[in-house]
């Protein structure tokens, strides 16, 4: 039998905790520009996806933590980069989501320029995470935002979410189909409702912190 390292401990024991939502996650700050970015080196890990996909309801969910990322009542509005602490040891970046019909031209404009900017810039990333709704085609946004993704040559995933709203048939294809239109080897399903996919995305994001340390 393989012996097991005082780090693979460790980092076992750090995972354990995660899922089973042992955490001390808080609101660090809104970033409405670079200068803004926090400035230490903790690992980051990005929520990055069109608005109405659920993607405060995943960081919510991973967390266990009710209301901690929250949804505005526009979509779209939010035009800041959120950063949380978890466990004083890395943090969640939700970024704001995009594709929302009545945001002005110039809005929509600014988000291209922060992701883009915080994707080629950020040292402290180590794993983007494109969140999609399960049930739709991706669009022309979510084409862009995985173009950028593939440009900074930073660990991504593609996750799918409310896949407990399709039956396992109809999962099974669509996530075959958003693998494919993205043109990637596998997509996540997730449902932050069931709990579906919360321990294999926390795995990800460990194995992500873990290489970056």
């Amino acid at each position: 039998m393989p012996r097991i390292s005082a780090g693979e401990r460790r980092s076992d024991a750090r995972l354990s905790a995660l899922i089973r939502g042992s955490n001390k996650a808080s609101f660090l700050k809104s970033a409405f520009k670079e200068d803004d970015w926090p400035r230490d080196s903790k690992p980051e890990i990005a929520f990055l996806g069109r608005s109405n996909v659920g993607k405060s309801s995943l960081i919510n969910s991973l967390l266990q933590v009710h209301g901690l990322a929250r949804t505005s009542s526009t979509p779209g509005r939010t035009q800041s980069l959120n950063f949380f602490d978890i466990n004083d040891q890395f943090r969640f970046v939700d970024f704001p989501g995009f594709g929302y019909a009545r945001v002005p031209k110039e809005i929509k404009s600014s988000w291209g320029e922060m992701a883009t900017s915080f994707l080629a810039k950020r040292r402290q990333l180590v794993l983007s995470i494109h969140v999609l709704d399960s049930r739709h085609e991706p669009t022309k946004q979510d084409l862009q935002l995985h173009e950028w993704l593939e440009v900074s040559d930073k660990p991504r995933l593609v996750v799918a979410t409310k896949s407990d709203k399709l039956s396992n048939n109809e999962l099974r294809k669509n996530l075959g189909h958003i693998a494919r239109v993205l043109n990637v080897d596998s997509v996540m399903a997730y449902s932050a409702k069931s709990g579906r996919g919360r321990d294999e995305l926390w795995r990800v994001i460990r194995s992500a912190i873990d290489q970056h340390q």
